[in-house]
């Protein structure tokens, strides 16, 4: 099944939304379930060979695991950064390559 893209804004931002209601200030942030289910189920498993087996995405998720995010939050954190990365690939006919995607300052610590 080919998805149709048309933006990069319109289909990598709805799809993990971090969300909080207004009246529950005392609970913590959680991810939203109004996004693509298809893209998230889709990208899961990359996603979690990529963390262990990239290098610079496994150093970008331990970074924001020590900085306290849950583990949800991390893996769709990297999977909006390859979601992100994939669509300039399908537009500039390129291959895929994940140096980019995540700062050297990440694989530092």
């Amino acid at each position: 099944m080919v998805i149709p893209f048309s933006s990069t804004h319109l289909y990598s931002k709805p799809i993990w939304l971090l969300s909080s209601t207004g009246s529950s200030v005392n609970r913590p942030a959680r991810l939203s379930k109004a996004g693509n289910a298809y893209l998230r189920s889709a990208l899961y498993m990359p996603v979690m060979s990529a963390v262990r087996y990239d290098p610079r995405a496994k150093a970008f998720y331990e970074a924001l695991i020590a900085r306290g995010k849950k583990k949800i939050q991390t893996q769709c954190a990297v999977m909006r950064q390859y979601l992100t990365v994939l669509w300039a690939c399908i537009q500039t006919k390129t291959a895929f390559d994940s140096t980019p995607l995540f700062s050297d300052e990440h694989m530092k610590t």
